[in-house]
């Protein structure tokens, strides 16, 4: 389960047991009549942005407690405020914080505390006129000679997310992906979950789609990647399976865990949770039912 995955369940069972506390303390009522039921209300605008938003921001470095964010939108202002909150994991109530700073642990640090992690953009790939002629300098031209030329509302304009590793304290960075026009984070909404250190700190398992042009743009065949700090080489961990491979997450015993689908190309496939441990990869959800 992934850090995301993991607070997001918390929050879910907070809510769940607050539910069920506040049933057991009440007279249960009477079941409602026809006469009880209030005149339907019409879904509006104006109604759904009366709902707040709940947003998960970490796990307290020890565990026991999870720190969320609740946004209220203000149709009058036409702004949003939010206040940060922290609760157990076990339930109860919920304090408000002045601020998250320094209340949840940093996943992009390494476990030995030497190294961070952190992604940018790099330029691979020539698209604008201007980098054909660079005597162009205000040319709008784009070129393109495959699919992959916008994703969603985003054009491609020849720049990559690329993961990095950098020495606590020092300056130089080391993009485990150098030269390569591929994604990680993935485009569109990829974020820094798609990288993790290795609990031993010695190696990074990242995400990405290692396909180009209109190849990327029909397939979903992401893979883990494990880069080996010491070496600098990358190994596929999941090059078998043709689907999905997302979210990964170690057990402190340095197991892996990660989401698998298996039909490249099928957005909508099974989500299935897989283990690798000791080479070995395990489908723990095989037999349940697609309900994706």
């Amino acid at each position: 389960m992934t850090i995301m995955n993991t607070i997001r369940f918390s929050i879910l069972l907070f809510l769940i047991s607050n539910f069920f506390s506040c049933s057991a303390q009440k007279t249960l009522p009477r079941p409602a009549t026809k006469t009880d039921m209030p005149a339907q209300v019409s879904i509006t605008p104006e109604l759904l942005l009366q709902v707040k938003r709940v947003s998960p921001i970490g796990l307290s470095d020890d565990g026991k407690n999870v720190i969320y964010s609740v946004t209220t939108p203000d149709i009058s202002t036409n702004k949003s405020s939010s206040k940060i909150y922290v609760v157990s994991v076990n339930g109860g109530s919920a304090t408000e914080l002045s601020s998250a700073e320094g209340q949840t642990k940093d996943k992009n640090i390494s476990p030995d505390g030497r190294f961070k992690t952190l992604h940018k953009e790099v330029k691979i790939d020539k698209i604008n006129g201007f980098d054909f002629y660079p005597d162009l300098p205000l040319s709008t031209a784009q070129v393109y000679t495959a699919l992959d030329y916008r994703h969603w509302d985003k054009w491609n304009y020849g720049y990559f997310n690329h993961v990095f590793y950098t020495r606590i304290g020092g300056t130089d960075t080391i993009d485990l992906m150098k030269q390569e026009p591929y994604y990680c984070p993935q485009e569109p909404f990829g974020g820094d979950e798609d990288y993790i250190w290795s609990p031993d700190s010695k190696s990074i398992i990242y995400v990405s789609k290692k396909l180009k042009g209109t190849d990327y743009v029909v397939s979903t065949n992401t893979d883990l990647y494990l880069y080996h700090l010491e070496t600098g080489k990358t190994t596929n961990l999941t090059t078998s399976n043709k689907g999905y491979d997302t979210n990964p997450s170690y057990s402190t015993n340095g197991d892996l865990a990660y989401l698998s689908m298996a039909t490249d190309g099928y957005e909508a496939d099974k989500n299935d949770i897989k283990v690798i441990s000791n080479g070995i990869t395990t489908n723990l959800t095989a037999h349940w039912m697609n309900r994706s």
